[in-house]
């Protein structure tokens, strides 16, 4: 619906629209010898300052500009009143004009005027730039992303101050109108990938984006598969080391973490610290990293497997002692272990939901607390809860938080099979996930790369970092700056 020249007409289309928005104002404003003018904004979303001092005294005081036009009067005189810092535009369609209220711009009909000024003075309260709480580190820069997107594109625009750095704009949702913006470095992203993204993100349809989740399951290739197809990052630093790799990084308005596609399995398990800490220290924790992460995984189903089907494999005293110690158990081991696993994880996921002042307290106190009653009352044997803790604190070294969700679920299916068929169950549980995650790409790079398929260069960033004086700025494979 186009908006006409009456501006009582005007005014009723638009109250009609906003029937029952408290929050939408008009304001008429009548000028002695001049046409009326309504103004239309959204109370809480634009800054009102400006409406005072830069439109209504101007009018009150001046009237109405002369010149080319009311409303190309009205255009200038913003621009001059406001140094050119507003933005402005003609629009007649009145659903584009109601969009954009809505969304903080202020509206200006003038009586007569076919067509609407529309004036960009946004301004609502945003959260201020903190440290991460997700990705902590010793080293580097403690800012992290905010839930307004311009603050987000601004403080990647800031790390990597090039014009190569192109940022594309798209609006999902037909009842959020939510703005998403896809970020990448001309020159470095591989195109295959930025091309099969555009696609994906312009086939999108739902009314509500409400977080880069919503975007992530609408775009990933494997939907059936506990391992993330689209990385996350709330640090700016990340983000702007990832495009340097020529990846492509997806800034979601209304959420502080940042989407990267592609993504490897590798890249989930290494922090930022690897390249700001001395290498020799890196390769050390890259190590110990590696070898807690298959601790946490396989240790309780190798315990599960050793201690029912392969005694002879421990030594005599040690299963002594354990048998020793199981011998008032009511429930065969892998009972045992599935119920403190289950317990330990219901603990992780309490701790998080609970008040920040009282969520750590109850994880570990909860644990200690629930573990000595069960095996004073007998029901779990002692080495049971020191294969569940053990395994559960080797966890907590992943970088990512939500990179050890996939780990966390596997060692279920893996405590089933070696509880039925020992070390030959736990075997094959192995090699189905293995060769699970090698047939899993991410907008068209394998997510087991680059150890499947081998890449012999980019194999020497996941087991050693090489110092810097010895990578090749022409190297292809080189590893992030």
């Amino acid at each position: 619906m186009k908006i006409g020249a009456d501006l009582k007409a005007n005014e009723q289309a638009f109250r009609d629209i906003f029937l029952h928005c408290s929050d939408v104002k008009f304001r008429e404003i009548t000028i002695n010898d001049q046409p009326r003018l309504l103004i239309i904004y959204t109370d809480g979303m634009v800054d009102t300052d400006i409406i005072l001092s830069h439109v209504l005294k101007p009018l009150l005081y001046n009237g109405l500009p002369k010149g080319l036009g009311a409303m190309d009067s009205m255009a200038q005189m913003f621009d001059q009143e406001l140094l050119s810092i507003l933005e402005t535009k003609k629009l007649s369609d009145t659903t584009a004009i109601a969009e954009l209220i809505i969304k903080g711009n202020l509206c200006l009909l003038i009586d007569g005027e076919p067509n609407a000024l529309i004036a960009d003075i946004q301004r609502f309260e945003t959260r201020s730039i903190e440290e991460p709480t997700e990705e902590t580190t010793l080293r580097g820069s403690k800012e992290s992303f905010t839930e307004n997107l311009r603050t987000n594109t601004a403080m990647i625009r800031r790390i990597l101050g090039t014009p190569k750095l192109k940022m594309e704009s798209y609006t999902i949702g037909s009842l959020t109108q939510t703005e998403i913006v896809i970020s990448y470095i001309e020159g470095k992203v591989a195109m295959e990938v930025l091309k099969t993204l555009r696609e994906r993100i312009g086939k999108i349809e739902m009314e509500g984006v409400l977080e880069s989740g919503y975007i992530e399951e609408s775009i990933e290739d494997f939907h059936f598969t506990p391992f993330q197809q689209l990385g996350n990052t709330e640090r700016p630093d990340v983000a702007a080391a990832e495009l340097l790799e020529g990846k492509v990084a997806i800034i979601t308005n209304g959420t502080p973490f940042v989407l990267i596609a592609p993504v490897t399995f590798w890249g989930g398990l290494q922090a930022p610290d690897d390249y700001y800490e001395r290498f020799l220290f890196v390769d050390f924790s890259r190590w110990i990293r590696f070898a807690f992460i298959l601790f946490s995984v396989l240790f309780p189903s190798l315990y599960i497997a050793l201690t029912n089907y392969h005694q002879e494999m421990v030594p005599l005293k040690l299963m002594t002692t354990i048998a020793m110690l199981r011998e008032k158990s009511p429930f065969p081991t892998v009972i045992e272990v599935l119920l403190m696993e289950l317990m330990f994880e219901g603990l992780r996921e309490a701790g998080i939901r609970l008040p920040m002042q009282i969520g750590p307290l109850v994880t570990v106190a909860g644990a200690l607390v629930i573990g000595e009653a069960a095996v004073r009352a007998g029901i779990i044997s002692a080495p049971i809860v020191i294969v569940v803790a053990a395994a559960g604190i080797a966890s907590f070294v992943i970088p990512r938080y939500r990179a050890g969700y996939p780990l966390r679920m596997l060692r279920f299916p893996l405590l089933i099979l070696s509880g039925l068929f020992g070390l030959f169950g736990m075997a094959a549980g192995i090699i189905a996930i293995l060769i699970h995650m090698i047939h899993l790409s991410s907008f068209g790079t394998p997510f087991f790369s680059p150890v499947a398929p081998l890449a012999s260069r980019r194999l020497k960033d996941i087991l050693v970092r090489r110092p810097r004086k010895l990578v090749k700025k022409s190297d292809p494979e080189a590893e992030p700056t």
